[in-house]
């Protein structure tokens, strides 16, 4: 068990030895509400839903750790392996979707936590999801690690034909080993090309998301994950910067330090490089991208590629008028059929 302290609480604990290990604990929860609105310039989208709280990812680098401490939790290995699951969350999107105010935006999953994590091969959350969207034919953005995404290829291609629906993967790493070092349970990246390439023979446009790029560790990278997106059928790419906020940098840092304990100088080097002298920049604008002439070579080398390789870079919820059906609107649903299993 590893927790930075958490701010929101009085005490904290410290194991005198070694701390047990820590075990999935899964708290099933009757949600309020599902869609989130995002105001932020940063982002590349407005709306979002997420299904879960917590990731099995347990990506190092996740901005989305501090949200747990408002649970009275840890931003650590509590983030890792205590996950909500939002068991209504089909009912509430339904719910959501017949009111007046809901005019038929693209609906981005997730905004947050991984909506394909590892839990979701059971539960199938985002499933029903995806099914509501294609009953009330709302576009739908899927941003995921997990290649777990390739069992709903049948739903995600309807949505692609009946509305829009677009699959962003991201992929961090072109190593699979080196993968495993910072973010130890999501879906190889070989694995993440495979359902890419499956996505993508289904008529469902693919996009690849190199987030975040870390100075120093992936950035030399970014050609060749670029060059496999392409060849499996992606149309688009963005990237963005390592973000470090609050208790996520000594997380971060404790991974990097075990994982890579001769290279992690000079990460934090090129990662202050890129941040004028710091670990993070929080304000608004700053967030998602860097400064200084690494920073440039960096979306200079994204650039030159992308062009090279026709993939655009694009919004993650493109506008345009929507297919959006409200409820006594939609027509006969797809023959959904029973739940597929991962492959």
């Amino acid at each position: 068990m590893s927790n930075p302290p958490n701010p929101w609480s009085s005490t904290h604990v410290t194991y005198l030895e070694e701390a047990p290990a820590a075990t999935l604990q899964v708290f099933e929860e009757q949600a309020r509400s599902l869609i989130t609105q995002n105001d932020s310039p940063d982002l590349p989208f407005r709306f979002s839903a997420n299904p879960y709280r917590g990731c099995l990812h347990a990506c190092a680098y996740c901005y989305a750790r501090p949200g747990h401490q408002y649970l009275g939790w840890g931003a650590g290995t509590d983030f890792d392996r205590k996950i909500v699951v939002k068991m209504n969350a089909a009912e509430i999107l339904r719910r959501e979707f017949g009111r007046a105010s809901w005019q038929g935006d693209t609906l981005v999953l997730s905004g947050s936590v991984d909506c394909y994590q590892p839990l979701e091969a059971s539960y199938q959350i985002t499933r029903r999801l995806l099914e509501v969207c294609l009953t009330h034919q709302n576009p739908v953005v899927v941003i995921t690690k997990g290649a777990l995404v390739r069992r709903d290829v049948d739903l995600l291609g309807e949505l692609s034909r009946k509305a829009r629906a677009k699959v962003v993967l991201s992929v961090t790493f072109a190593d699979d080993a080196m993968a495993r070092k910072i973010e130890p349970y999501a879906s190889r990246p070989s694995l993440r090309f495979e359902a890419m390439r499956a996505l993508s023979d289904a008529g469902v446009p693919t996009g690849i998301s190199i987030s975040p790029v870390i100075p120093g560790l992936n950035d030399t990278d970014i050609p060749e994950l670029l060059e496999r997106a392409r060849d499996a059928g992606a149309r688009s790419a963005f990237m963005q910067a390592l973000r470090l906020p609050r208790e996520v940098l000594p997380v971060f840092d404790e991974r990097l330090q075990a994982a890579l304990p001769g290279h992690a100088e000079k990460v934090r080097r090129a990662i202050r490089e890129i941040r004028g002298g710091k670990m993070n920049d929080s304000a608004f604008g700053a967030r998602m991208k860097g400064e200084g002439r690494r920073w440039e070579a960096i979306e200079q080398l994204f650039s030159i590629h992308c062009r090279k390789l026709g993939l655009d870079g694009v919004r993650v919820a493109e506008e345009g008028a929507t297919t959006f059906l409200r409820p006594g609107q939609q027509t006969l649903p797809f023959d959904l059929g029973p739940a597929r299993s991962a492959s």
